[in-house]
């Protein structure tokens, strides 16, 4: 059976409501027409971990880049990220009550993912501690190892994780160009249905075995982003 779908069927998989990982890093590696689908579907009161709000203003004079665009159309109703500040729609938001909003700390949201994809209990990490992060939802208590103090936080899965990479094979074996793998490697392994947006949708074989980052097994859906 065939993995690949269109934008429109991808945004009729997504309920309202539903929790969404997407991959990127201000914009870089996000699936950024797959975004543009959801941000014009009117579904909304999303839970999106990601890593952060991206911007008010592409790299190319665009509006709205990337998670942007949901900020602003306000779909969100809850944001876990690690950094904000370069979109100031989503203090504004958050002042008003009208986004919830979950700072985490960068590596620890990482390995939180992982854990999650991992089925692992949680992580241990010294980060944090003493500080405001300690009352944080995800935070599960303290721990004392060999006399230093830890945070035991809570892993992570989401309902879709929605990736981008730049070669997917039809089978959705993923090669990432440069830096755009970022959190689209751990998010793939942490959601209930992953959905990849594919800069290439080049045939079986074309991606050589060892130079494949995220295995197929993990996407369940392709949509061809460069289909003219």
């Amino acid at each position: 059976m065939s993995k690949i779908i269109t934008f429109s069927e991808a945004v009729d998989l997504i309920p309202e409501g539903a929790s969404l990982m997407v991959g990127g890093f201000m914009g870089c590696g996000t699936p950024h027409k797959l975004i543009d689908a959801i941000s014009r579907s009117g579904k909304g009161g999303f839970t999106v971990i990601c890593n952060d709000a991206s911007m008010p203003g592409g790299p190319l004079g665009e509006d709205y880049y990337g998670i942007a665009k949901l900020v602003h159309n306000k779909q969100i109703k809850k944001l876990i990220a690690t950094h904000v500040g370069l979109n100031p729609e989503v203090a504004a938001q958050s002042n008003a009550g009208e986004i919830e909003l979950v700072l985490v700390p960068q590596g620890s949201l990482a390995e939180m993912v992982r854990a999650g994809g991992a089925g692992l209990g949680g992580v241990i990490t010294p980060t944090g501690v003493g500080t405001i992060v300690e009352g944080f939802e995800h935070v599960h208590g303290k721990i004392e190892i060999e006399g230093r103090t830890y945070l035991i936080e809570k892993p992570i899965r989401a309902d879709f994780a929605l990736i981008s990479g730049y070669n997917i094979d039809r089978a959705g074996n993923i090669w990432y160009k440069g830096t755009t793998r970022n959190f689209n490697v751990l998010m793939a392994t942490a959601a209930e249905t992953v959905i990849a947006e594919a800069d290439n949708l080049v045939d079986v074989g074309c991606i050589e075995p060892e130079n494949i980052v995220t295995s197929g097994v993990y996407v369940n859906y392709i949509i061809d982003g460069g289909a003219k």
